[in-house]
């Protein structure tokens, strides 16, 4: 009997402990705290190279599918222009390249920090610790002049980098580190978390790549991936590009030799397929391993941390890229290619997984979006839009039906292309390059995803066109445009020059 009384004695204390820790367990879960966020950032890759797009079948990309599978794939996410150094400011400020001033690669300037200050400024005033370890491609100083506002810790180095052993500024200090760049960079992003950081504050850190940009330098591990292995073709035949009925311009970038010869550019160039550097391509792809494996180093670092779930994870890139497609290299023009770019972001408290969003989003909504998950108020200046409904699978009424793409000639012509602005709605596309003796473009996005037909000047599109020329005007009062004519001149000079020596 008294066996019996001990036995239920036991039981009940058991029950009262379970219940308190029950309760504790239950405490804990609920005190919700701001967010942490990793933001990681690929430069040049294009938005179809992740193996769960099924665009290369062969490419392992497990770390990047995981985002894509316990979060959100934003499918339709866009830069305002297609470059490293106008792109980045973008994500930073929230603002187009011709509010923020950095419209180019080559000029070497930053925004306005003071007007336009950066997204982790205002994490820091709401008491984050914030770091940049990675590409900036502004902040053309030396020392510590080269750390931008907004960071409590700075690893960065000047222009592109070097893929292998390079000269790197951490924290105003310059030195050659050795190893290869992408590996570099996540080891310092690691420390940083694990013992540089005050683990009382949340955080938010930059981890933004030099990889996979040109030209194009695997690991040594992955010198031989994917060696068996064929690229595909383009979808859509884009790799058999005539360019008949297009814009003189383009047929002049594809037959850049022909054009410095003063030879005659065709009104259309043979049906062929056009040669595609597979061993470039292959390159870049074998780039993306280190990347993927760095985001799985990283992801495993946040989830010894207990941190992993508490922390927002955004993948991107700067800016898309092309494979080939229209015989082109590189991005800048306004093709889907080049203007689109991955989006992934991981945060299970409000991102279900596996949520797709389709809508058009930009890179100068990433501020906003940042700043609300903090529980920050967008500042005025900040021309994007926080996609937390659209992230948390709720629909906006007033979301955007039009995005506003805008390019200023930084490179030689006809290397890079020239001066244009795009609008692009769910269905259509309408690109002007402001040339008095060429024509525009316009494409039907479901008809041809591949931008291979040009409307311009089919008379049953003429509505169309008008219709997205009103939206233009629009969007340009909007996000007040204005392509600074005087500097642009001057660039206009420099590239006639620049011309003669092509």
């Amino acid at each position: 009997m008294q066996e019996n009384r001990m036995s239920v004695g036991v039981l009940i204390v058991f029950l009262i402990c379970s219940l308190g820790l029950n309760a504790q367990k239950k405490e804990k879960t609920s005190n919700i705290k701001q967010p942490n966020f990793l933001f990681v950032m690929v430069d040049d890759q294009p938005f179809d190279a992740v193996g769960f797009s099924g665009r290369y079948p062969f490419l392992k990309t497990p770390n990047i599918d995981r985002l894509a599978k316990e979060g959100v794939n934003v499918k339709n996410f866009f830069v305002t222009q297609s470059i490293c150094s106008p792109s980045r400011a973008s994500f930073l400020t929230g603002t187009y390249p011709h509010i923020h001033g950095v419209n180019q690669n080559n000029r070497h300037v930053d925004p306005n920090w003071d007007k336009f200050a950066p997204y982790s400024s205002h994490l820091q005033k709401a008491g984050y610790e914030t770091a940049h370890v990675g590409k900036i491609h502004m902040a053309h100083s030396r020392g510590k002049a080269h750390i931008r506002p907004g960071f409590d810790y700075w690893f960065s180095f000047i222009g592109q980098g070097k893929y292998f052993d390079p000269p790197v500024n951490e924290n105003g200090r310059e030195y050659q580190e050795k190893g290869y760049m992408t590996d570099i960079l996540t080891d310092k992003a690691i420390t940083w978390l694990k013992e540089k950081r005050d683990t009382n504050k949340p955080f938010s850190l930059n981890l933004w790549h030099k990889a996979v940009h040109q030209p194009h330098l695997p690991a040594p591990r992955h010198a031989d991936l994917y060696v068996d292995k064929e690229l595909p073709t383009p979808p859509y035949d884009t790799h058999k590009e005539t360019f008949k009925g297009k814009p003189e311009w383009q047929r002049k970038k594809t037959y850049g030799f022909a054009w410095k010869k003063n030879l005659p550019i065709p009104s259309e160039l043979p049906e062929q397929e056009w040669p595609i550097n597979y061993d470039k391509n292959m390159q870049l792809l074998r780039c993306l391993a280190a990347i993927d494996e760095s985001l799985g180093r990283v992801l495993t670092t946040l989830e010894e941390m207990g941190e992993l779930d508490n922390t927002v994870i955004i993948y991107t890139s700067d800016n898309g890229y092309f494979m080939g497609e229209h015989t082109f290299l590189d991005k800048r023009l306004a093709y889907e290619n080049s203007m689109r770019v991955p989006m992934l972001i991981r945060y299970p408290k409000i991102i279900k997984e596996g949520t797709q969003v389709k809508e058009q989003c930009l890179n100068i909504d990433m501020a906003p979006t940042i700043l609300n998950l903090a529980g920050i108020e967008k500042p005025d200046y900040m021309q994007g839009e926080s996609m937390v409904n659209l992230l948390k699978g709720e629909k906006e009424k007033n979301w955007r039906k039009a995005i506003l793409f805008e390019y200023y000639v930084d490179s030689y012509w006809p290397y890079a292309g020239p001066n244009q602005i795009a609008v692009r709605t769910e269905r259509y596309k309408l690109v002007d390059s402001f040339l008095a003796n060429d024509i525009d473009e316009l494409y039907d996005l479901k008809n041809d995803p591949g931008e291979m037909n040009n409307l311009i000047d089919i008379v049953n599109y003429d509505d169309i066109e008008q219709n997205l020329r009103d939206q233009a005007t629009t969007l340009k009062k909007q996000y007040k445009y204005n392509p600074n004519r005087d500097w642009w001149l001057k660039e206009v000079m420099k590239s006639k020059q620049n011309q003669k020596n092509y």
